[in-house]
C-alpha cells in the first residue's frame, strides 16, 4: 500500500450546528477518522452517507461475504490503505478467512470458486476499463439476478469513490487498524 500526508485536517466539532448527529460518527466513544475529516463538509457527508449505508446494509441484494470480496479488491487495486485495513476488519466479521483476505490481493486466479473469482473479476474490468466484460457478466450472471448485478456494480463503484476520496485527502489510519502509526 502506498502512504499518503493528510492533506484535509480533522474537524473542528465544536462549530457542527446543534443537530448534527456527532455519535453516530464514533466508535469506542471517538469519531472515526474518515468522519473526522468528511465533517469538514456536512451537506455532502450526509448526501453520501445514505448511499453508503445502503451499500453496507442488509437491504442491498449481494451476500455480506460477497460484498466484502467485491470492496476489498477494489480496496487493494487502489492501493486505499484506510479502506482495505477498515474492510479486513468487516470481511472477517462477514465470513473472510486470512487465507481469503490474502487472495484478494493475488486476484481471480488465486484459487477461487467460478463465482467468486467472477467477483473479483469484475472489480478489476471495472478498475481496468470501466465496463464489466461480457464474460465476466455472463459468468455472474448465472447466479445473479438483475439486482444483484446491479448492486454488484453499485458497490465497487461506491468503493472505488471512497478509495479516490480517503487516497486524494490522505485520511490517516484510525489508531486501532494494523499500520497506523503509535
Amino acid at each position: 500500500m502506498i502512504s499518503r500526508k493528510q492533506r484535509v485536517p480533522f474537524a473542528d466539532t465544536s462549530k457542527l450546528p446543534a443537530d448534527f448527529d456527532l455519535e453516530r460518527y464514533k466508535v469506542n466513544g471517538k469519531v472515526v477518522n474518515i468522519f473526522g475529516v468528511l465533517i469538514n463538509h456536512p451537506k455532502l457527508l450526509r448526501a453520501w452517507g445514505r448511499f453508503g449505508a445502503y451499500i453496507l446494509s442488509n437491504e442491498q441484494t449481494l451476500s455480506a461475504r460477497e460484498r466484502e470480496i467485491a470492496i476489498l479488491r477494489i480496496g487493494w487495486l487502489n492501493q486505499a490503505q484506510y479502506e482495505w485495513e477498515q474492510h479486513v476488519r468487516i470481511g472477517k466479521t462477514s465470513g473472510l478467512s486470512d487465507e481469503d483476505i490474502d487472495r484478494i490481493t493475488k486476484g481471480p486466479k488465486a484459487g477461487w470458486s467460478r463465482h467468486e473469482a467472477a467477483l473479483l473479476q469484475a472489480a478489476d474490468d471495472l478498475f481496468e476499463n470501466s465496463v464489466v466484460s461480457d464474460e465476466t457478466w455472463k459468468t455472474l450472471s448465472e447466479r445473479y439476478n438483475t439486482q444483484q448485478m446491479m448492486d454488484l456494480v453499485f458497490t465497487i463503484g461506491q468503493y472505488n469513490l471512497v478509495s479516490w476520496a480517503l487516497n486524494s485527502l490522505g485520511v490517516p489510519l484510525d489508531e486501532y487498524l494494523p499500520g497506523a502509526k503509535k
